[in-house]
Formats: C-alpha cells, sequence, structure tokens
C-alpha cells in the first residue's frame, strides 16, 4: 500500500504534467481570445441594426398601397413599389407574391440603400459574414460591393429582396483579428452548428483544465509568508518562467472565469434552455381578430407620413395598432381602425398579461424609467420607458412589456437570468452596469487582459522551449 506522501507525490507529479501539456496544448489559443477579445471590446461582429436599416430605406409610397395588413409582416418601400416583408413578399400595390430577386432587383435596392453606383453582385448561400443560422430565413443572398471609399458591401435577400447585413471595409478587417478567432468562427467550421459548439466545448474545457491546474501550482510554489526563496523572492523561477508564474497568479482569477464563462456560452448540456411562453400563450394576449380595412392614402396625409420608413400591424389585448416607424427611436402608434394616436393603459396591460400565464399569480409589476442590470444594453439604447411584471410561475417568469405598443418585449425566466450573471455579468465583467461606465470598463478589462495576455503568451514561450528539447 503507497504511503500518503506517496500518493502527495505522484498527484503532484501528474498535475505538472497536465498543467505542461494541456498547457502547451492550450496556451496559443488563450492567447488569441485575450487578443481578439480586446478587439472585440471596440469593433463588434457585423450586423444590420434598425438605426442603419431605417437609415437606408425611402419613404413608403402610401399613395400606392392597397389591401389589408397581415400581422408579423413589415411595409417598407422596394425598389420598384411598396412591399409586405414577412415569410413571403408581396407587392403592397397588387398583393401577389414576389418572384425570387434577381440580380438586377437586388443591385437596385443596394444602390438606392447604399446611395452608390453597384461595382459587383454575385449570388451565394453564406459567407464568413452571413454564416449564422439567422440568415437561414433569407437565403440565398446577393452580396453586392458598392463604389464607396468605405468599402460597403451589402447583403439583399434573394427572398424578400431586402438588405439584411452591411459591411465595411475596416469593420471586416478588424473583425479577422476579433470575433473570427475569438469565437472560432471560420465558415467551414461554424456551418456545421453541432460540431462548431462541440470544438468551443472542448476547446475551452481544456483552457480551464490548464488554467485551474496552473494557478494550483503556482499556488503551491509561491513563499510569501513562510521561508522565501534565495534573495527573498516569492517565486523559485527566473526569466520567462517568472513571467508566467507571477502573471499567471495575478490574472489566473480572471482568466479562469472568462473561460469557465465562454464554455458557458455555448450552454453545455442545455442548462439554460428556456423557451419561455408558447405561441399559444402570446397569442391569448394578443386576442388577434379579423385584420380591419385601412384606408393607406388618409395615413399617407397625417403630418408624419413623408418620413415613415417602415409599418407595422400588430395585436394587444384584441386592438390592432399600426406602428409607423421614422427611426428607430421615434415611432407613431395608431389605432388600425380609426388611424388616431392611442395611448395604452398599464393596467390593461398587466390583465392582458395574465392571460400568458393564467395560473400564475401577480408578483408585483415595475414601471422602468431607467435601464437597471436586466434591462440595457451594453452599447446603445433600450426603449425605456417599460413595464416589467413579476410572475409566480414555477420559471419566476418576468415579461417586460412595452407602454406604447403593448408589445412583449422579453420573458426571461430565472434560468435565464442566472445566465445574465454566469455569461454577461462574468465574461463581460457586467456588474452593477459596469460595462456601460466607460472608461472605467474599458481600463479595468485592459488589466486583466494584459495579465491574461502576458501569462500565455510567457506560456507560449516556455512550451516552444519544452518542445525543442
Amino acid at each position: 500500500m503507497k504511503t500518503a506522501p506517496g500518493l502527495l507525490h505522484k498527484g503532484k507529479r501528474w498535475l505538472y504534467l497536465v498543467h505542461r501539456w494541456i498547457g502547451i496544448a492550450t496556451c496559443l489559443l488563450l492567447a488569441m481570445w485575450f487578443v481578439s477579445g480586446a478587439v472585440m471590446m471596440y469593433v463588434p461582429f457585423p450586423s444590420l441594426t434598425e438605426e442603419e436599416r431605417l437609415a437606408g430605406l425611402r419613404p413608403v409610397d402610401w399613395a400606392n398601397v392597397h389591401g389589408p395588413a397581415a400581422p408579423g409582416t413589415w411595409l417598407q418601400q422596394g425598389p420598384d413599389g411598396p412591399l409586405w416583408l414577412g415569410e413571403q413578399t408581396r407587392s403592397a400595390t397588387q398583393g401577389l407574391p414576389l418572384p425570387p430577386t434577381d440580380a438586377a432587383a437586388a443591385k437596385r435596392e443596394a444602390a438606392a440603400f447604399g446611395h452608390a453606383n453597384v461595382r459587383s453582385a454575385s449570388l451565394i448561400e453564406r459567407d464568413q459574414w452571413t454564416v449564422a443560422g439567422s440568415y437561414d430565413r433569407y437565403r440565398p443572398l446577393w452580396k453586392v460591393t458598392l463604389d464607396r471609399p468605405d468599402g460597403l458591401v451589402l447583403y439583399v435577400s434573394g427572398k424578400t429582396g431586402g438588405v439584411v447585413l452591411d459591411t465595411h471595409r475596416t469593420e471586416r478587417f478588424w473583425n479577422w483579428l476579433g470575433a473570427v478567432p475569438h469565437w472560432i468562427y471560420l465558415t467551414v467550421l461554424r456551418q456545421d452548428q453541432p460540431l462548431w459548439r462541440q470544438v468551443i466545448l472542448w476547446t475551452s474545457g481544456a483552457g480551464i483544465v490548464g488554467v485551474v491546474s496552473g494557478m494550483w501550482i503556482g499556488v503551491l510554489r509561491v513563499r510569501l509568508r513562510r521561508r522565501r526563496y534565495k534573495g527573498g523572492r516569492v517565486s523559485p523561477y527566473r526569466g520567462w518562467q517568472w513571467w508566467h508564474h507571477v502573471f499567471g497568479l495575478l490574472g489566473g482569477t480572471a482568466m479562469t472565469l472568462w473561460i469557465v464563462s465562454g464554455w458557458l456560452s455555448v450552454d453545455p448540456n442545455r442548462w439554460f434552455a428556456d423557451k419561455g411562453p408558447g405561441d399559444a400563450a402570446l397569442a391569448r394576449y394578443a386576442a388577434q381578430g379579423s385584420a380591419p380595412p385601412i384606408d393607406w392614402r388618409a395615413i399617407g396625409q397625417l403630418p408624419e407620413a413623408d418620413t415613415v420608413k417602415r409599418a407595422r400591424l400588430i395585436w394587444t389585448d384584441g386592438m390592432p395598432l399600426l406602428v409607423l416607424a421614422r427611426t428607430s427611436r421615434t415611432a407613431s402608434v395608431l389605432n388600425a381602425r380609426t388611424l388616431q394616436t392611442i395611448a395604452l393603459d398599464p393596467a390593461h396591460l398587466v390583465q392582458a398579461a395574465r392571460r400568458i400565464l393564467p395560473h400564475a399569480g401577480v408578483i408585483r409589476t415595475d414601471w422602468l424609467t431607467q435601464p437597471d442590470t436586466y434591462w440595457y444594453k451594453a452599447k446603445g439604447t433600450v426603449e425605456l420607458p417599460v413595464l416589467r411584471i413579476h410572475f409566480d410561475d414555477p420559471a419566476q417568469t418576468w415579461i417586460t412589456i412595452s407602454p406604447r405598443t403593448g408589445e412583449i418585449l422579453e420573458t426571461p425566466s430565472a434560468r435565464r437570468r442566472l445566465y445574465r450573471w454566469l455569461f454577461d455579468g462574468i465574461h463581460r465583467w457586467d456588474f452593477d452596469g459596469l460595462i456601460t461606465r466607460r472608461p472605467l470598463w474599458d481600463a479595468w478589462m485592459a488589466l486583466w487582459l494584459a495579465m491574461g495576455t502576458i501569462g500565455a503568451i510567457s506560456g507560449i514561450v516556455i512550451g516552444v522551449r519544452r518542445l525543442r528539447k
């Protein structure tokens, strides 16, 4: 039988071996994650924001809009007239489905949207910037390059004929140094979502083992109060090993938290999966009826009509509403039957929301006039004020409602709110709204990213030297 000291010695030996070889395999990944994470602080992955979408659209030609509005669709001006965009794009003038978007239509839409001449257009299924599943409903895509100094490329849906993404030359360049390596987001891998997810799980899992084992060794080898090493040093190492030991200890906690939260980002074992209230529950809240006839020419006579870029019909508690959007922050809400501006009663919205979870009680309601730790955006603004209703159902659901339109904005359960802390809180250091307090957040992130990068790069040097022996 092995003695306790013998087992302890063998355990330490395995600890060193695990850290050495997993560290050699993962230090390059860790350095890449830290450096690319710093880039992502300032350059996000390309997307078409609502502000950009509305800025590129032309005002709706109300005189050529005919027929009823369908819930779940958007009315906007296309290159050849007003369109209803939804699962299927229809002409708002004739009511007929549009054929697949051809090259000529895609070029016209892109040229009008980007205010420039077209240099080239090609039909693609996906590329580096459109590989995500959120674009599946719009494929195939026309990739249209415009003759602009910023290298603007627009992606036009082959199904709807609308612009779904814009990218600029500078944005694309920095993303090759930011989001693409950080998320291991190469098209050939990301287009196979299950495979990509497994790659993230296993690479980040290996990183967790490497960092935690390194911190353990670092604690075992440091001498702060007990008899120090020669010369009064707290670390027995010199050169690159000293840098690795000291900065691994200083930044190890942040490194561990980042890698663990990155591992959680793909929801291992679907621990945080939560679909929320289903379509039937939300339909009870909307209480949709028959679409009312709408006098579109009368809307065209309204004072704000000349600046409206998009319009949609929604139902709230049995009432049809028209939302007329000029910019993302300015929209008019009309009663679709009377075309009069309407103000919704928050008390009625609470009563309607009870139908979503009829077997649950309302614990309390909050009227939010400023962002809080759950309703916010790291960059940009959120709609305010909003109404938040807390239910006592098993999932502890919160329902957030727009008092302007009555729309359900989010329905997070306790499980999803926990994920907010385990991912957003830890991965982005978003505690007590720190992420919105610039440049304090920038300095805080730079400190820990620098420590992590030094620890990883020193590990690369040590690993290369080890492999050469």
